[in-house]
Parts: C-alpha cells; sequence; structure tokens
C-alpha cells in the first residue's frame, strides 16, 4: 500500500509539501546547531590537553602532535572520495598562505593558554569575527557600514577590559589571542576565496599537510621524548582536534553560517567550565564584563551581516 506524501500516518491533518520541506530544513538546522557546539566543545578539550601538555613539552612540539595525530580521523572526514582527486586544488599558493596562518594561530593561541587561564584566552580570541568585517574591506572589498564598525569597536573594548592594560594586572600573554584572532581573520578570507574554486575536504587535508610538514621540520629542535602518558595525550589532542573540524564540517552542510555563529560563543561557556574543573581557573568580573560585550558585538555583527546581504539580493 502506498502513502500520500501528503498525509499523516496517524491519522492527523494532512502536511503540505512546503510544509513538509520547512520542517526537514528545521531539522538539520537544529542538527547543524549541535555539532557546532559539540565542536566548541571538542575544541575546548583540545586546548585543555595543550595547556596541560605544555607544563612538561614545548609549545612547538604539542602544536606538532595536534596536526601529526589528527590523521586519525582524515579517513572519517574525506569518506569515499580518494586521497588523490581529494588533494587536487585549483589554487595552491593560497592553499599553503591559508595553511600557514592557521599555524600561526594555533602556535600563538597555544603560548597563550601556557600562560593565562581558558575562559580568559578564548574571551580574547574571539574578537577574530569582528577583525574579520574589519579586514573584509581591503581584502575583500565588502561595505561595512556605521552599526557594524560601532560593534567592531565595542567588541575591542571588551578585549581590553580583560587585557587590562597599563593596569599593572595586564599579562602579556593576554595579547597572544589578539594575534590568534588576527591571523585566524585573514586564514578565514582565504577560506572563503578558496571555498569559490575548491571543496572544504581539499581545503582540510591542506591545512593538516602543511601543518603537519612544517611542524615536523621544526620539532627536532625542541623534542622532549614522551613517557606513555604524553604520549597518549598527544595522540588524544590530535583526534580531539580531528573530531572538531569533522564537527564543523558537518554543521555548515546543515546550516547556513549566520545561524551557527552566535552558538560559537557557546565554547566560552565550556572554556570557563573546563578551565575551572581541570585547573581551577575561574575569570574575574572584567573577564566576565569583557566576554559579554564581545559576545554581543559579535552577534550584532552576525545579524547585520545578514541583513546586509538579504538587501542585496
Amino acid at each position: 500500500m502506498t502513502v500520500d506524501p501528503g498525509e499523516n500516518r496517524a491519522g492527523e491533518a494532512p502536511v503540505s509539501g512546503e510544509a513538509a520541506r520547512e520542517h526537514a530544513t528545521a531539522r538539520l538546522v537544529r542538527a547543524g546547531i549541535l555539532f557546532i557546539v559539540a565542536a566548541g566543545f571538542l575544541f575546548t578539550l583540545l586546548d585543555a590537553g595543550n595547556k596541560f601538555l605544555t607544563g612538561t613539552y614545548a609549545i612547538v612540539q604539542v602544536v606538532w602532535a595536534r596536526y601529526a595525530f589528527q590523521w586519525i580521523v582524515v579517513p572519517a572526514i574525506i569518506g569515499r572520495v580518494s586521497l588523490a582527486s581529494a588533494i587536487r586544488t585549483r589554487n595552491l599558493p593560497l592553499q599553503i598562505l591559508r595553511s600557514l596562518l592557521l599555524l600561526l594561530a594555533s602556535v600563538f593561541f597555544v603560548t597563550a593558554i601556557h600562560y593565562v587561564p581558558l575562559a580568559d584566552a578564548s574571551a580574547v580570541g574571539k574578537v577574530g569575527p569582528l577583525m574579520l568585517t574589519a579586514l573584509s574591506i581591503p581584502f575583500l572589498g565588502e561595505h561595512v557600514g556605521p552599526r557594524r564598525w560601532v560593534a567592531v569597536a565595542a567588541g575591542f573594548i571588551g578585549a581590553l577590559i580583560i587585557i587590562r592594560p597599563g593596569f599593572g594586572t595586564a599579562h602579556w600573554a593576554l595579547f597572544m589571542p589578539l594575534l590568534t584572532a588576527f591571523f585566524f581573520a585573514l586564514y578565514s578570507i582565504a577560506t572563503r576565496r578558496l571555498s569559490r574554486v575548491d571543496p572544504p575536504v581539499t581545503t582540510f587535508l591542506y591545512t593538516g599537510v602543511v601543518g603537519t610538514l612544517v611542524a615536523s621540520a621544526v620539532v627536532p629542535f625542541f623534542w622532549r621524548t614522551p613517557d606513555l602518558v604524553g604520549w597518549l595525550l598527544m595522540i588524544g589532542t590530535g583526534a580531539i582536534a580531528g573530531l572538531g573540524h569533522l564537527s564543523l564540517i558537518q554543521a555548515y552542510k546543515r546550516a547556513p553560517a549566520s545561524v551557527l555563529a552566535p552558538f560559537g560563543y557557546v565554547q566560552l561557556i565550556w572554556a570557563t567550565l573546563v578551565g575551572f574543573a581541570v585547573f581551577g581557573d575561574f575569570p574575574d568580573a572584567p573577564t566576565i564584563l569583557g566576554a559579554l560585550i564581545i559576545m554581543a558585538s559579535g552577534i550584532y555583527v552576525v545579524y547585520r551581516e545578514g541583513r546586509a546581504k538579504r538587501a542585496r539580493r
């Protein structure tokens, strides 16, 4: 017996094709949100593992492990696509540049969390989307209105509240997440350009290949042979990094970036909880205030960009 698509098997009112499509889209969006929240949690675990490892091993070795062992989950990411096909690119120089930008961002952020609490470094690093908005003018030719400029300025004020330069309490390592945010913004711009010519799997593979090769060339100068716990943590951080990127890919397959972007700030909650549970760190009042300002600014920028895109259409 065939069932008409518009019928409800439980005898309820018929559902139109349009309503069914909207329901399916809503389910995909909810799944995308869950994946982006899960990615934030995985990246927080990665940061916690990196922070713990930097107490014993050089920062370069910790970054190397993050790249070298993420290859454990690469088969799950590329799926049935052959490696030779997946790694074929139409813009090799930009792929290499983008990968180096992410490598630099990783080094600066691991340096930061070695010295300061996870929540503090994560909060300052969240000015990345605001930097992306500012840099999109010279690099992408986009127009940024006065309201978004105000939001960008407010976000940087929030970062300064956390860093508190000139008040005698600022740790120099809190400036490292600003460098992370800068290089990550450039990395995001390169990602946007590459999305026009290469699939996400290709871009992900180049990130891993370039990062692993460069880190492997440098790590012998800083190498300290890990003990069993060290090896397990290094393998774990690499696998978690790969799973985090897999979650991101799955999230953006299911939902628009404009919908997912605000949920990226949930990572600040994870960083606070994990930092307190593992390292006993809890952000003070100025850090919480600055983080809230950065979150509000970033969400408002995403909202204004969404309105601008709809207006252009």
